[in-house]
């Protein structure tokens, strides 16, 4: 999300719109280390067999004041048997900016917190120049920069031959446009616009809202929601195209992260007022699920869908909830051990199947009374599609939280 909304990282509004987003991107900008870092880079870039001088003769184009030197990254590659990098990677004339822009990437891998920091089998990673590592840097960058940024990722590795730099990878983006754009649009602009696109939409929906804290938490959940569901929905390496229209974004489009959050919340609702009614004495406590009869479940899905004759209930089952870990495995494998260094990040994989998972929840809930009359010879179903639903629940969390969105628990 944040390679595709941000052109320019540097710049303050641009950062404002990553902490709205709730994108915890790295920087190692204004640390008192930097200068020091910056240094020691120069130093490496001395003692480097692959660095040359600059010379200004005559017939020779004037460089930039700011080069410090050239290195040769063909002959690099070369040697260290290097793949999957462009062809036409060559010269690099070396700059000021340049080594601060790697002293930075060398403070952030510094600043990351490593959970389980046990070096990782070499056999797992051949590329790694066999030697282990608990760190894994990946390069988000968008494909106009890709080049630029395999020139830092090769300088990276020349200057700084540790275990860390053998498992760079890139994942490369592809561009945001607009339809018919009237102006040009920065990333702030487009993040208040989904926003307030997003109230009205809920104004719409839900009425009058009040201007409490509760809303205002809502809307902005709601906001970065659809904003994630926009920019992940399609795959990383393709053209997104932006529709700015009002008519666009709503809160309950089958396409959008908002419906996702709205039957995510439904869940939420379902239980709470479960609960309750088991503190009132209206229902008993949910059995655990080894005593219940799952035989009980037999709603059929709805024939207009084309699922006449199969389960509803264990359509949800079949469909969702035993597949849900192998979409996981497909949608990232970070870092991929194999040749090459562009790896794949399918968050598209978990964005469909959130939405397809929405739609036919929103259909079985919508036709089925969970929580009936409180008669005893009605509780076996009613609890076993509790227990079903409670594992609905868990999916929707634990494939929400691997785009970095906390469910609602209501609307």
């Amino acid at each position: 999300v944040g390679v595709r909304l941000v052109p320019a990282l540097a710049e303050e509004g641009s950062r404002e719109v990553l902490r709205q987003l709730r994108v915890d991107w790295p920087s190692g900008s204004g640390s008192l280390a930097l200068p020091d870092a910056v240094s020691a880079l120069k130093r490496a870039l001395g003692q480097s067999p692959c660095a040359a001088a600059c010379e200004q003769g005559l017939g020779t184009a004037a460089l930039p004041e700011d080069v410090i030197c050239k290195v040769h990254l063909r002959s690099f590659i070369e040697q260290q048997g290097l793949v999957g990098y462009d062809p036409n990677l060559d010269i690099l004339l070396v700059t000021e900016g340049k080594l601060r822009a790697l002293a930075e990437l060398q403070q952030a891998v510094l600043q990351c917190v490593v959970s389980n920091p046990v070096a990782l089998p070499a056999s797992r990673f051949p590329d790694a120049g066999g030697q282990g590592s608990c760190c894994s840097i990946v390069h988000v960058v968008s494909c106009e920069e890709e080049f630029q940024q395999q020139q830092l990722d090769l300088l990276w590795r020349m200057l700084d031959p540790g275990a860390h730099t053998a498992l760079q990878k890139h994942l490369v983006c592809g561009p945001v446009k607009m339809t018919n754009p009237s102006s040009p649009m920065g990333a702030d602009q487009y993040f208040q616009l989904r926003k307030r696109q997003m109230y009205e939409a809920s104004v719409m929906k839900y009425g009058d809202l009040a201007q409490d804290e509760a809303w205002t938490e809502v809307i902005d959940t709601l906001t970065v929601a659809a904003i994630r569901f926009e920019m992940l929905s399609t795959a990383h390496r393709s053209q997104i195209t932006l529709d700015l229209e009002d008519s666009s974004i709503s809160t309950k489009g089958t396409k959008s992260g908002a419906f996702v959050m709205y039957n995510c919340a439904r869940l939420a609702t379902l239980f709470d007022t479960y609960q309750q009614a088991v503190e009132r004495g209206t229902y008993p406590p949910l059995p655990p699920a080894s005593e219940l009869n799952f035989s009980c479940l037999r709603e059929e899905a709805s024939a207009e869908k084309g699922n006449a004759g199969t389960c509803g209930e264990w359509l949800l089952l079949f469909n969702y909830l035993l597949p849900f870990p192998e979409v996981l495995q497909q949608a990232a494998q970070l870092p991929a051990p194999t040749k090459g260094i562009r790896i794949m990040a399918n968050t598209e994989t978990v964005c469909k199947f959130l939405i397809q998972l929405s739609m036919d929840f929103s259909s079985y809930y919508s036709r089925v009374h969970i929580l009936g009359e409180p008669f005893p010879h009605l509780f076996d179903q009613m609890f076993s599609r509790l227990r079903l639903l409670g594992a609905v629940r868990d999916v929707f969390h634990s494939a929400l939280a691997t785009l970095h969105l906390p469910p609602l628990s209501q609307i």
